[in-house]
């Protein structure tokens, strides 16, 4: 399928650029045969170069992973973990880090995971710089303090999937469960059942509001079914929730806990 897209570009970039070409051409044959056939050579490596680029950056960009969450969930220690398989000690990110990920599948593909900052006064704004090119949104909440940061994870969340929804190919959407090592964690399951309770009312209030949705934008004004309380399942994502640890059960030194995260992964891939 990529070949056939790529003759498509190239045929059509070469009916663009042939009536250059041909001028290119006459004009060289009047003089030296010889550099007609060394300067339309190189014109034709410079435009494979180009275009494989824009293929290839092309390709790569819808295939993106963000990783979101609040402050202190494990985003960054999720992120590291995936791609060397080491634990490391972490900080508050102000800005983005992004790898290349290869999928633990059978052909071999590759994600770009892309580790947001978490902090109230930038998330939002890399948010919005990098969701038109996601391919799936692992939103890592903390299983060991929702209860008391459920009202701030709800908020963010909310317009996460509101912005998801906006988009036209809306992303694969993971709830990643993190730090189940910790034994006040909470399961999926409960963490499922409080951010639906919360994102219940949470919509009533954004709803009554006055919309700060674009004029274009074609995503609901609110989440759920109207007139029912609110169920993820009720919503146009293919979403799922599941339980991880990035720092594992045995301390830093302990492997983690991400083998479903890890299928995940391949499973969009």
């Amino acid at each position: 399928m990529a070949s056939a897209n790529t003759r498509r570009v190239g045929d059509g970039a070469g009916g663009a650029f042939q009536p250059y070409l041909d001028s290119l051409r006459q004009e060289l044959q009047q003089r030296d045969p010889t550099l007609l056939s060394v300067a339309v050579a190189l014109l034709a490596v410079l435009l494979t170069l180009v275009f494989w680029k824009f293929i290839w950056s092309r390709k790569s960009s819808q295939r993106a992973v963000l990783f979101v969450g609040l402050c202190d969930a494990g985003k960054t220690l999720l992120f590291v973990r995936l791609l060397t398989g080491r634990y490391r000690d972490t900080q508050t990110s102000i800005t983005d880090s992004s790898a290349v990920y290869k999928v633990n599948n059978n052909r071999g593909n590759s994600l770009t995971l892309v580790d947001l900052p978490g902090h109230e006064s930038l998330r939002l704004q890399f948010l919005d710089r990098f969701r038109s090119s996601a391919r799936a949104v692992v939103f890592v909440v903390d299983s060991a303090t929702i209860q008391r940061e459920v009202k701030d994870v709800a908020e963010f969340l909310y317009q996460v999937l509101i912005d998801s929804m906006a988009l036209k190919n809306a992303p694969s959407f993971l709830i990643a469960c993190n730090k189940q090592d910790i034994t006040m964690a909470k399961s999926a399951k409960l963490i499922q059942q409080l951010l639906e309770k919360e994102l219940n009312t949470l919509r009533v209030t954004r709803s009554a509001a006055p919309s700060t949705l674009d004029s274009s934008s074609t995503a609901p004004a609110q989440l759920g079914k109207k007139g029912k309380e609110f169920e993820f399942s009720q919503l146009p994502l293919k979403l799922e929730f599941l339980e991880c640890s990035a720092k594992g059960g045995r301390g830093d030194t302990g492997a983690a806990d991400i083998q479903d995260l890890e299928k995940w992964l391949a499973k969009i891939a």
